[in-house]
């Protein structure tokens, strides 16, 4: 897969390249490409669609065998309305790094890490935004999706100062049509929750994401992006301000017994990289030599379990029913899929 994939690239561009076994580092065949994005998750393909609906060249690589067999196919397939984040999070910009910010070489690092926060920091801008965009391709490109709406509950009185808090971080956020409501009102829109109060939010939604992504792919694909899958990255380093990819196919690491081969079988020189590869991504990052730990995020690992509510012919929930957040994630919650099945979770196990 490696080897026709990017010779179909390079094959594109009347280049002729050869394929052998290195012995060394000088010897692996390198090859220039002008756009390479690791890994085919959503992040991934639609990065993938989107730069060759620009005219990129683009190779999309992938150590599994298809597109989305990591989170991407491990999700509750919720269409989240930009509640929970930080607000104003474009407040700071690059001017503003550069005021206070200590210039040249010295500041370089301390920098790159406020960059590193400011990115993190655009979540809530960029969820607000995606949300309106995704329900727009949903309906453009016939993707199976709902809105149905959500409930944030406080089942105690000490919950109640929290739910006020996520009401108000929501409308600062922009979110259309939050509601604050009594626990009755809830209760008869919803009769077998139980709770004191409630947020509505309206324009959480779900969809088949399946869909969404064969639907990304296929769109990349018709605009000459190129899926080389059974294909990883074992590695790379810096040259001339340019990350040069180190590429073996998949299998070679499987007879390596889990352990990276002392030589890549292919070096990658992109101009551009886009690092999606889930949560593999902070791992990836530190294994190109050169790159600076300053600008890689670290990685907290947690672990998620969702539980099936079976022998139901009648979904007991209408709406999305979320509890007040916990430490790590946003409490264990009611999601429905689009055939009506129900499901409780995520739980949080760090790792």
């Amino acid at each position: 897969m490696l080897k026709r994939a990017v010779g179909g690239v390079v094959a594109r561009r009347n280049f002729r390249w050869r394929w052998a076994r290195a012995s060394s580092t000088a010897e692996v065949p390198k090859e220039r490409v002008e756009c390479v994005v690791i890994g085919a998750g959503v992040v991934g393909a639609a990065v993938a669609r989107e730069l060759s609906l620009r005219g990129r060249e683009v190779l999309v690589l992938d150590s599994a065998p298809t597109f989305a067999t990591g989170t991407s196919s491990r999700n509750s397939e919720v269409i989240h309305a930009g509640i929970y984040y930080p607000p104003h999070s474009l407040k700071l910009s690059l001017e503003d790094l550069d005021a206070y910010m200590p210039g040249g070489q010295s500041g370089r690092w301390e920098r790159a890490e406020r960059i590193c926060e400011w990115i993190l920091g655009l979540v809530a801008t960029l969820c607000a935004r995606g949300r309106d965009l995704l329900y727009t391709y949903c309906s453009e490109h016939n993707i199976p999706h709902k809105q149905i709406g959500k409930l944030i509950v406080a089942t105690s009185t000490s919950e109640i100062p929290k739910l006020n808090h996520i009401m108000i971080r929501g409308t600062e956020n922009g979110v259309p049509g939050l509601h604050m409501m009594e626990g009755s009102e809830a209760m008869r829109m919803e009769p077998e929750l139980q709770c004191l109060k409630a947020v509505l939010s309206p324009l959480t939604g779900i969809l088949d994401t399946h869909s969404l992504m064969l639907s990304l792919v296929g769109e990349a694909e018709d605009n000459g992006a190129t899926f080389s899958y059974n294909t990883s990255v074992i590695g790379g380093h810096l040259e001339q301000n340019r990350i040069c990819l180190h590429i073996s196919e998949t299998k070679c690491l499987e007879n390596c017994n889990g352990s990276f081969p002392s030589q890549p079988e292919l070096i990658l020189i992109p101009d551009l990289v886009v690092n999606s590869a889930g949560l593999s991504a902070p791992v990836l990052a530190k294994r190109v030599n050169g790159l600076h730990d300053a600008v890689i995020p670290h990685a907290y690992y947690a672990r998620g379990c969702y539980f099936t509510l079976s022998n139901m012919k009648i979904p007991p929930f209408k709406h999305l029913i979320y509890p007040i957040p916990v430490e790590g994630g946003i409490g264990v919650h009611v999601t429905l899929d689009l055939d009506g099945q129900v499901k409780f979770g995520p739980d949080v196990e760090w790792i």
